[in-house]
């Protein structure tokens, strides 16, 4: 057998399981379990195994594996992508679709309002060089107004909130935002990527084209799955890894990321067909658990805490209240604005409020890109793990036992609005 395979059958199976258990772990304590997983990852790196153990764990995750594992890792991240834009279904807004572009527009643009600010002041200190300040601007301001979609949804879930008012309402706002983060990070790469404005803007101009391409060629997309789907689910599951790593091929070849290609083929690809939804829960069930923790690891090897200077957790606070301010500032104001009562409002806040994955996948792009520094990116890490996993146990706290928030006790009908009671 190959000497080189040796070490990855080895470093597969330890991050695997650590993030298997990390998972479950932080279940018991009422946490997603992104949030083990990501710590998990970060263990596993120079925070803490490098820093005990540095022989440990050079003979487990050894410089050679590491390009592999990091292309397995990207490849369970393409999957990823491709699930929230298959489940990201912006015709769900109901009838608030005022109140759902209030918060989700205040919850976009306040954060990156501060967030800008606020690079101005970390450029000097964060920046890597050769990187302008506009992209470093950019970049900053937009990961601080990210939401994850599927965290929220996932914690809501748990508490069986996602079919409450409260519950549909965040999710469609949380759908909304992850819409606009994704355009406002393409936007972010193109100009980090492209030497000119020009050259940017013919980024942009392409992508704009190649989603309008997907767009069009879905009612072929459609017949095609539902021939397919007639021979065999796994000739759609073949298809639809296809798709998805060929977008990302082209994506990548026009100059933006190819997470952007996988996220757009997911958003264009048929909804309401049988082959497609088993062949995704295959995806999700095989892919995401086997190749997504290869990410966290990854994530974790350029997340080391251990050599922060003392000075630099100063800016990491500030990181954090500028991002919870104007995240849950944004999105609470404009709700209590839209008529709803500071508890809702408070609730939504919270809720929009929650980073987990989307927002690692996004920062991750920013670090491969070169547009943020190793110690920045460490920073951002820091913020997103204690936003995510402050989510639960302060929606908790607000939503109380207030029935309007809350999932109806079994067999029991209302026949009161919620949603209209929550108005005020």
């Amino acid at each position: 057998m190959s000497d080189s395979l040796l070490p990855v059958l080895l470093a597969v199976p330890v991050v695997v399981l650590a993030c298997q258990a990390g998972g479950r772990a932080v279940r018991l304590l009422g946490q997603p379990p992104v949030i083990g997983e990501v710590l998990a990852g970060i263990l596993l790196g120079p925070s803490l195994l490098g820093w005990l153990a540095p022989s440990v764990q050079h003979y487990l995750l050894p410089p050679p594996v590491l390009p592999v594992t990091s292309a397995l890792g990207n490849l369970g991240l393409l999957a990823f992508l491709f699930l929230i834009g298959l489940e990201l279904d912006l015709r769900t807004l109901g009838t608030r679709r005022g109140a759902v572009a209030a918060v989700s527009l205040s919850g976009v643009l306040l954060p990156m309002a501060l967030g800008a600010g606020l690079a101005a002041a970390l450029y000097p200190h964060f920046a890597p060089d050769g990187v302008g300040r506009l992209p470093f601007t950019l970049f900053v301001a937009v990961a601080v107004s990210v939401t994850a979609f599927p965290v929220l949804a996932r914690i809501l879930a748990d508490r069986g909130m996602e079919t409450t008012p409260l519950g549909a309402f965040a999710l469609a706002c949380a759908a909304t935002d992850d819409a606009l983060a994704w355009c406002l990070l393409t936007a972010v790469v193109a100009l980090s990527t492209s030497g000119t404005a020009l050259s940017a803007l013919t980024t942009l101009a392409l992508t704009v084209a190649f989603a309008a391409g997907l767009t069009a060629l879905r009612p072929a997309l459609r017949a095609l799955f539902e021939r397919a789907g007639r021979t065999s689910d796994d000739l759609v599951l073949v298809l639809l890894f296809a798709g998805l790593c060929l977008s990302a091929y082209t994506t990548d070849r026009i100059g933006v990321h190819p997470a952007v290609g996988a996220f757009l083929f997911g958003a264009c690809t048929p909804r309401g067909l049988g082959a497609v939804e088993r062949s995704a829960a295959r995806i999700r069930a095989v892919i995401l658990p086997l190749l997504l923790p290869l990410f966290f690891v990854d994530t974790g090897l350029h997340t080391d805490l251990s050599t922060l200077p003392a000075g630099q957790w100063g800016w990491g606070a500030a990181i954090l209240a500028v991002a919870v301010i104007g995240k849950w500032g944004g999105a609470a104001s404009a709700a209590r604005a839209a008529g709803f009562d500071w508890r809702w409002s408070a609730a939504v806040g919270t809720l929009m409020n929650c980073r987990g994955l989307t927002e690692l996948v996004v920062l991750g792009i920013g670090l491969q890109l070169g547009v943020i520094s190793e110690p920045l990116f460490t920073l951002l890490v820091v913020m997103t793990v204690i936003t995510t996993a402050a989510t639960a146990p302060i929606l908790r706290r607000v939503v109380g036992d207030d029935p309007r928030m809350t999932p109806p006790a079994p067999h029991a009908e209302s026949e009161c609005d919620p949603a209209r009671e929550a108005t005020g």
